[in-house]
């Protein structure tokens, strides 16, 4: 006779259950996420999975920059999770961030039951319509038998071809609904062809072009080092003995120490790469959009080059500077059977000639004894790293005396935000970081960070703090939004009172998360409290008080060509 105590338990897995086994067979290991209503069906299911680690952060914008700077360490997809409505809205600006930088991510956002939608119902958003424009594709669940299919497309799109976010809107109902189905084994999108085959025909004629030309340059965008391609990059740099200039993006994908190397190149970037730019004869440009930052005037920009761009996106091709070859294809298979073909030149005076002006970047002024320029404190974070770290930065001066002065080693160790210019980027995309290279046990990563764009999320030390992460924060505390300050007071003859920020003793407030806050005002403070902060475990919070009204040079006027540049000392 049955014991009338006992109740039958359902066999099937509800959709929350079914979407984290999705997600393992994807190789899923971290998820940053914040709870909320219509997400906690998959909460619960991600509470009984022992593989996936969940990273509480404090506020969802900081959960996407997180699983972006997961993203760009490791180039494997970051997954975000964020709730419905206001969740899903907070995402935004990071989903737009890794969009604009070519970052593969999956963003999984909750949503109302399906009954509900369409009549404003408590927290509910068109997420989807929302971010049509700001992700590389949508979906929105209705059905959970198409639910191993979508989270099996999300993640190919994400990796796939140019890299971005996708975003997957699950429905509560769908959440708890049950199923027998079983993660997608194959993924087959009908019409989307990721990649192009480059021609023989066209390898070889680049090859010619590198053997006839007296003054190659190679432009190397965040395409070259997304595609795995440095070290084809430097043995054509090399071979050819052709100098290199990088866009923001690109930074890392050459050796910063190399002595081809001519820094970035564009409005902020060097007086040698914006000059080889200028007078070169054939011009190499990989994986980079060519955008307004880089080419201030189109017209201008390397006005005697022959010009080749390779882009694993053909949208981009003539999109911004016309160019005589355009080849859509992987930028590391190019490079591979390019330099099958590429020798040595058999004798050049470019490389020396570029380097030499590379000496006439006024990287900073000499300023009375005592006093803290920004860039020295990157230099001292340099020289007590040797350029191996991993730094994240957020956007505006410091950003660019980053990418001068802090000589990256290696791809896949700059972090920052370049299309969109988000403020509040870096420390979270640390975090990230951080976790992808062994949260407690990672090499130190440092996140250089201004006083106006750490106070956007500085929330997130609790994140920090939780996961005992090695973050070293450098706050280059100057009292402005510098750049903005900048920019009025070269190019809009306004005061700039409107941009002068207001902080809270950074110091004591790293104190309250338990935090170590170290402060420096002169070079000496500032060696000895970088060599300290390395040294401690978990997070640290250095500020700096630095130079207030100081500018970045070299900086091409908007609008102007590479060759009108303001150094900065009376020379342009």
């Amino acid at each position: 006779m049955k014991n009338i105590h006992e109740t039958k338990l359902p066999t099937a897995k509800n959709g929350a259950e079914l979407l984290i086994e999705c997600l393992r067979a994807e190789q899923v290991d971290t998820i940053f996420g914040y709870p909320g209503g219509a997400v906690i069906p998959i909460y619960d299911a991600l509470y009984d999975c022992l593989e996936i680690h969940h990273i509480l952060t404090r506020h969802e914008q900081a959960a996407v920059h997180a699983a972006d700077g997961y993203a760009r360490v490791t180039g494997q997809a970051g997954v975000a999770l964020v709730t419905s409505g206001p969740g899903a809205t907070n995402a935004v600006t990071g989903i737009a961030n890794a969009y604009m930088d070519s970052v593969p991510m999956v963003v999984l956002t909750g949503q109302v039951s399906t009954d509900l939608i369409g009549r404003d119902s408590f927290q509910e958003v068109n997420i989807y319509g929302m971010t049509m424009d700001v992700t590389k594709h949508n979906y929105s669940v209705m059905d959970i038998r198409d639910l191993p299919r979508i989270v099996k497309e999300a993640f190919h799109l994400a990796v796939t071809g140019r890299p971005g976010p996708v975003l997957i809107d699950l429905p509560k109902n769908i959440m708890t609904a049950r199923t027998d189905q079983r993660p997608a084994i194959e993924v087959h999108i009908r019409g989307y062809e990721p990649q192009s085959e480059i021609s023989e025909e066209a390898v070889r004629l680049i090859a010619g072009k590198i053997e006839s030309s007296r003054r190659p340059v190679l432009v190397v965008g965040g395409g070259a080092a997304a595609s795995g391609a440095a070290e084809q990059l430097r043995q054509l740099a090399e071979t050819a003995q052709i100098p290199v200039a990088t866009t923001l993006m690109g930074i890392g994908a050459f050796p910063s120490r190399h002595p081809l190397y001519l820094g970035m190149l564009g409005m902020h970037g060097t007086y040698a790469a914006n000059r080889a730019v200028h007078h070169a004869d054939l011009l190499i440009c990989l994986g980079t959009r060519l955008n307004d930052r880089l080419s201030g005037n189109a017209k201008s920009f390397a006005p005697n080059a022959w010009k080749i761009h390779v882009d694993i996106d053909d949208a981009e091709l003539d999109k911004n500077i016309p160019v005589e070859l355009k080849l859509c294809g992987d930028i590391g298979k190019l490079l591979r059977r390019l330099n099958a073909y590429v020798k040595g030149p058999e004798k050049t005076d470019w490389p020396e000639e570029t380097a030499g002006w590379q000496r006439k970047v006024p990287h900073y002024s000499d300023e009375a004894a005592g006093s803290l320029n920004p860039q020295e404190v990157i230099r001292l974070i340099d020289k007590h790293t040797q350029g191996n770290a991993v730094v994240a930065t957020d956007v505006g001066q410091h950003q660019i005396w980053t990418a001068h002065h802090y000589r990256f080693s290696r791809p896949r160790s700059f972090l920052t935000s370049g299309g969109l210019g988000t403020m509040g980027f870096g420390f979270p995309a640390a975090i990230g970081a951080a976790i992808a290279l062994g949260g407690p046990a990672a090499p130190p990563v440092v996140c250089i960070t201004g006083d106006g764009s750490f106070q956007m999320n500085l929330q997130e030390m609790m994140t920090a703090v939780d996961y005992g992460l090695p973050v070293k924060i450098a706050i280059l505390n100057n009292g402005y939004l510098g750049m903005v300050r900048q920019w009025q007071q070269l190019f809009y003859e306004r005061r700039y009172s409107s941009v002068h920020i207001t902080s809270p003793d950074f110091v004591a407030f790293a104190g309250a998360y338990g935090v170590p806050g170290l402060r420096a005002q002169t070079p000496e403070e500032a060696d000895a409290i970088i060599q300290q902060a390395l040294a401690l475990p978990g997070p640290v919070l250095m500020e700096f008080n630095v130079r207030e009204e100081q500018n970045v040079y070299p900086m091409v006027p908007p609008g102007a060509g590479n060759d009108q540049m303001l150094t900065g000392d009376g020379e342009n």
